[in-house]
């Protein structure tokens, strides 16, 4: 007689709800085998894998969930609402589903975190800084317009504006670092989530970004640029994987038009696929009208949206609770001066920020009554090191207009050294 066979012991609750799971991340993710080939950009997306990149889903899925604590905050870094399916397939397209590559990847990023995780990611972007986010993104131009058509945060950044001579006497490279973190952690990452609660099915967590090379020049990139870039794209390529869906690279000069025909060469088809280099103004207009709503797009790329310029203005303010800010950087070799207008009703407090370790002696004049209204020895008092922050002191405070007043500095150094301050005229309203 014939033995029959056992019944198979019954799953437990935390088997079952890993089998179900499973079978739903197979339903999700996978592709349909009589499909076509996914496209270029589709690869490695949920609904498109090939049943071996289940697989390696499956058990980088099984891994997250085991190890749990830091190594999953680092996966689910923009939180839970990306969705399980989304964020998985985002660090394992990150390294081409080799799941080794994968877990070593989400380890090396834990560990990048570790530091700033402390700081909560830098809540406060002052606090980054040392220096007010505003004046910062005055000579780093770069801003969020609004949301691309497929649902995505939209950024434009404009490198060839980067002053790094103005960046110098504001911050550190530290600093710019720890701001990044705050951008990354905080701004972008509650723009994404504000994107999700607007439509429930966006589930890229990725930007559309425009890279407007207008004004920059070879001699912008160097060594010193070129750190922080370098810091910022470290930071993103490793903790934050695969958050690029199109970059459009605009008004490119010849040398970097000549550069990036090598450089795509080097690219895989699907990072290659997600940039687009194109010259002419009719052309790149038309083709972010396709991917941005007019409403959403500035005056000055081809929208209805305010310009950048305005944006610029608007945001020199934000946050400080102040009526305008104007910015200047003076180059001293023996002396210099810079003029500013205060009009009635308002009210001025002028800062010298400065890496300059021999100083100079800073006077504000009333051009009008040629009366001194501040005389201040403005000198850097720290190493000079990239890790330390500039001095910022503060020359006059309640400078009341009506009036145009003249800032000059005299150097205290020989007229054979060059020194670079920053003038800041934080200006309010006054009853």
């Amino acid at each position: 007689m014939k033995e029959d066979t056992p019944n198979p012991p019954p799953l437990s609750p935390t088997r079952r709800v890993l089998e179900g799971v499973r079978g739903l991340s197979r339903r999700a993710i996978g592709r349909d085998p009589n499909a076509s080939p996914p496209k270029v950009g589709d690869w490695g997306r949920p609904g498109h894998l090939a049943p071996e990149e289940v697989n390696v889903y499956e058990e980088f899925q099984n891994e997250v969930m085991k190890r749990g604590g830091d190594f999953r905050e680092t996966v689910y870094c923009f939180g839970e609402e990306e969705g399980e399916t989304y964020t998985l397939c985002r660090w394992l397209r990150a390294r081409k589903f080799d799941l080794a590559e994968t877990i070593k990847m989400v380890e090396e990023a834990t560990v990048v975190r570790s530091e700033p995780r402390k700081c909560n990611f830098f809540p406060d972007g002052r606090a980054a800084l040392g220096c007010s986010p505003s004046l910062f993104l005055a000579h780093y131009p770069q801003l969020y317009p609004g949301f691309a058509k497929n649902g995505c945060p939209f950024f434009i950044s404009k490198p060839g504006l980067i002053d790094i001579n103005a960046i110098e006497c504001i911050t550190s490279v530290e600093g710019i670092v720890n701001f990044h973190w705050h951008i990354m952690c905080h701004d972008f990452a509650d723009r994404l989530r504000k994107a999700k609660a607007a439509n429930p099915n966006f589930c890229s967590f990725e930007c559309v970004c425009v890279l407007d090379l207008e004004h920059l020049t070879a001699s912008q990139l160097n060594s010193r640029t070129l750190h922080i870039i370098k810091e910022q794209a470290f930071i993103d390529s490793l903790c934050f994987p695969e958050t690029m869906n199109k970059m459009l690279i605009i008004n490119a000069p010849s040398f970097f038009s000549i550069s990036w025909a090598l450089i795509k060469g080097w690219l895989d088809a699907r990072t290659a696929n997600k940039i687009e280099v194109i010259a002419s103004r009719k052309s790149w207009e038309a083709r972010l009208l396709e991917l941005v709503d007019v409403d959403q797009l500035p005056s000055d790329y081809g929208g209805t949206g305010p310009s950048t310029a305005a944006v610029f203005k608007r945001e020199a303010s934000r946050g400080d609770d102040i009526k305008r800010r104007l910015v200047h950087l003076m180059h001293v070799r023996n002396s210099g001066s810079h003029q500013l207008t205060l009009e009635a009703g308002e009210i001025a407090d002028i800062s010298v920020h400065t890496r300059s370790g021999s100083g100079a002696k800073f006077d504000v004049i009333n051009c009008k009554t040629k009366v001194s209204v501040a005389d201040t020895n403005v000198t850097h008092k720290g190493s000079g090191a990239d890790t330390d922050m500039p001095s910022n002191v503060t020359i006059v405070k309640d400078l009341k207009g009506p009036g145009t007043f003249k800032v000059k500095a005299s150097s205290n150094s020989s007229m054979f050294s060059s020194d670079n301050f920053l003038i800041e005229c934080v200006i309010k309203d006054y009853e």
